[in-house]
């Protein structure tokens, strides 16, 4: 009777754990609390913040003060915060803004940046002539620094450089700190996607000199289809979006008062509480190191995502010792939800472009799959994955 109970609790046990959610650093659950004030604002601010009347001056009054927060939380002036539909508008915003407002006539990036700003340079090299040089990458998807110093040494041309904080993918923290100083002291504007860093690491806008950054809620627990950009004080803008004056004349359209207000609230939680989610969800992410290494042989991973002092504490690429056909199939069956790669590209079939740059081809070949956490996440879900995941691998 005793083994039959043990046996029926280890059922339930496992039936609990069939919705496993690790893949959010391709969207983050909202949190409850955003989804309340959200809500709250639906039913009771209705106003068009341009209208003149009361109900126009509190919607505005709302979406200034989610302006202000964001802007206190990064220390930079809430001029300086420009709302917009989410990261990919944000890093074309402000990449065509370098280009068309700025005079910028030279971009340096990385082959491993977003297809939102990848996809954006290409389109200005082809509309505007603009020269493109790429820099450096080794196999663990680190700049490399040398070369890019050559690079901006050539600055004979304007040049604005734009990589990315935290690899959505592979999860590789850039060093922003050196990369801003090399770029004031070669006059080079710099832009940062800082899409996925936002809320997995300290941002200081004042101590770290970037001109530009994009950022999105959510990815760190606010609504999807908002986000921003914070454009340094002194540069003009134009809009890529016309018909109104809205947003300081920079981006045209009635503001998304509702989301703004999530997005606000989000970063405020986030941040507040930034300690303490770092250590629980770099826990979890070092427990699951530590289980995968103990069950499963050959295992490797991508960029430096099992390095916690390089890489951001929520993400881990883990790159299996062979082709696994239908492993992330197979891991949706049993409730598990990972990804192969950047959401932005489900469905293209064409394998990570972040993988394919950085790795050769006999290990791009093998099945790589990125897990990533958040704050509800637990190690007994981490105890379910690998128990599915020894499953499937041997049979």
């Amino acid at each position: 009777m005793v083994f039959v109970k043990v046996m029926q609790n280890k059922f339930i046990y496992f039936c609990k754990m069939q919705n496993i959610y690790f893949d959010n650093a391709a969207t983050t659950p909202i949190d409850k609390d955003v989804i309340s004030l959200i809500s709250q604002s639906m039913s009771e601010v209705y106003g068009n913040p341009s209208s003149t009347h009361k109900f126009g001056r509190k919607a505005k009054s709302l979406v200034e003060n989610a302006r202000k927060n964001i802007a206190k939380f990064l220390n930079c002036s809430a001029n300086e915060i420009i709302f917009t539909a989410g990261g990919s508008e944000a890093d074309n915003l402000i990449l065509l803004n370098a280009v068309k407002n700025l005079g910028v006539k030279r971009i340096i990036s990385s082959k491993i940046e977003h297809h939102a700003v990848l996809h954006t340079i290409e389109m200005l090299k082809e509309k505007y002539q603009i020269k493109v040089d790429y820099v450096n990458i080794d196999e663990n998807g680190e700049i490399d620094l040398n070369n890019l110093e050559k690079l901006l040494q050539n600055n004979s041309l304007k040049t604005l450089l734009s990589l990315m904080l935290v690899n959505n993918e592979i999860g590789n923290i850039l060093d922003i700190e050196k990369i801003s100083k090399l770029c004031e002291k070669h006059k080079t504007l710099f832009h940062s996607d800082t899409v996925q860093g936002i809320a997995h690491t300290n941002i200081d806008l004042q101590k770290t000199p970037i001109d530009f950054i994009a950022a999105s809620a959510h990815k760190f627990h606010g609504p999807k289809g908002v986000g921003f950009v914070y454009i340094k004080k002194g540069f003009g803008i134009i809009p890529i979006l016309y018909g109104g004056e809205q947003e300081k004349g920079a981006r045209a359209g009635t503001e998304n008062i509702h989301s703004i207000i999530g997005m606000g609230k989000a970063m405020e939680i986030a941040l507040t509480n930034y300690d303490n989610d770092k250590i629980y969800i770099s826990n979890l992410k070092q427990y699951f190191i530590t289980k995968l290494k103990d069950n499963f042989k050959g295992i490797q991973y991508n960029g430096t995502s099992d390095n916690l002092d390089k890489s951001a504490f929520h993400i881990l690429n883990v790159r299996f010792p062979k082709e696994i056909p239908m492993l992330l199939f197979n891991l949706d069956l049993k409730g598990i939800a990972a990804s192969g790669g950047s959401a932005c590209q489900s469905g293209a079939n064409k394998g990570s472009h972040v993988l394919n740059t950085i790795l050769n081809e006999k290990e791009a070949e093998k099945t790589s799959v990125r897990f990533s956490f958040s704050k509800y996440n637990t190690a007994e879900e981490i105890d379910y994955v690998i128990e599915v995941l020894k499953k499937i691998i041997v049979s």
